[in-house]
């Protein structure tokens, strides 16, 4: 099968003939239909976060279903469905204890298994245990949610990261209130989630944060009320020019920690900033003690505290209701060819999206 393999940081992705495994007795082998251009990959193409390679990257993809192993009982061959690197156990505390998007025995391959993808017989990492930038994918059962309705599956794609991840962060790991003030900061695609999110879950004041006023109107399309752009006034002070004293509830959906320190400091007394953006290994974010005296929070999200088996469905109807904007999200389509380019789109703030379609 064609996949497009990482080979070292600021290296192009080349186009590879590679090879998966069998599937165990509870894998599942998927043909990808679309999978969404994540920044969670170009951090790792930036050198910002590192991996064994080779590897085949991608974490945010849709497709159908073409063999399931002899345990796989809720999947069958022409099963559309979502992957997401969620991957959980069902057993360990974590899982148990609600929180399956914190699993501690994630059931994926390791380095002493025998690998699920390989090239010129030589192992390839399985980026996040999944591998979206291939035309196949082999994954354990419960990194998948079958799709029950009529949705196309580049839009279905985008669920499978971005769209969970910026949605939960507000709706399930912040739990924003109705009436609340919102602040995101980036507005790519996990970023115009979380306004979404925030729109849904009744915010009266939303404020977008970027410093590309493309990206910006499609922030507003999709639900911001105000937009600050950030290459040209400070960010804090603008926010709190719309809501004195800071917002209730702050979201930082770029990776940068620069962002991440300011949206803490756009929060009221007793507000809330929740970091779901990358932040470079290594780097530290550094608050005002004296602040957390006045009851503000610092909080982290892990793919918006997901539990996808539910939450998929929910905003899969969410889009057919009208409720959720996904086309809008969507800003290029290309194909596994493309993905240097979509990259690079990417990295200069063309794009909310790039999804790479197969056939």
């Amino acid at each position: 099968m064609k996949a497009a393999v990482f080979h070292a940081a600021h290296e192009n992705l080349t186009i590879e003939d590679i090879d998966h495994d069998d599937p165990r007795p509870e894998e599942v082998v998927v043909r990808v239909a679309a999978s969404g251009v994540c920044h969670s990959d170009v951090h790792f193409y930036d050198g910002l976060y590192v991996m064994p390679t080779p590897a085949v990257l991608g974490h945010e993809a849709a497709g159908i279903v073409e063999a399931v192993g002899d345990m796989v009982t809720e999947f069958q061959p022409g099963d559309r469905v979502i992957a997401c690197l969620s991957i959980f156990c069902g057993n360990c505390q974590r899982c148990l204890s609600g929180e399956p998007f914190l699993c501690s025995r994630r059931p994926v391959r390791g380095p002493g298994d025998e690998p699920a993808l390989s090239w010129r017989g030589d192992r390839v990492q399985q980026f996040a245990g999944l591998a979206t930038y291939a035309e196949e994918m082999l994954v354990h059962q419960n990194a998948l949610v079958k799709i029950e309705k009529d949705i196309e599956l580049d839009r279905a794609a985008l669920i499978g990261c971005g769209v969970t991840t910026g949605l939960g962060a507000v709706l399930n790991t912040a739990a924003i209130e109705p009436g609340s003030t919102v602040a995101v900061y980036g507005a790519g695609g996990v970023g115009l989630a979380a306004i979404q999110g925030a729109r849904i879950g009744g915010a009266r004041t939303i404020i977008a944060v970027d410093i590309h006023e493309s990206k910006l109107a499609t922030a507003r399309e999709l639900g911001a009320t105000h937009s600050v752009d950030a290459s040209s006034r400070d960010p804090v002070d603008a926010i709190q020019g719309i809501v004195p004293g800071g917002v209730d509830y702050s979201f930082e959906a770029i990776g940068l920690k620069a962002a991440a320190e300011q949206c803490y400091e756009a929060i009221r007394r007793g507000g809330t900033a929740t970091i779901i953006g990358m932040i470079p290994q290594g780097q530290k974010v550094e608050i005002d003690g004296p602040s957390l005296l006045g009851g503000k929070t610092l909080q982290g999200s892990s793919m918006g505290s997901n539990r996808f088996r539910f939450d998929m469905p929910a905003y899969i109807d969410w889009y057919l209701q009208g409720k959720l904007l996904l086309d809008e999200m969507i800003t290029r389509r290309g194909r596994l060819e493309d993905v240097n380019e979509a990259f690079r789109a990417m990295k200069a703030g063309e794009v909310a999206r790039s999804v790479l379609m197969f056939n």
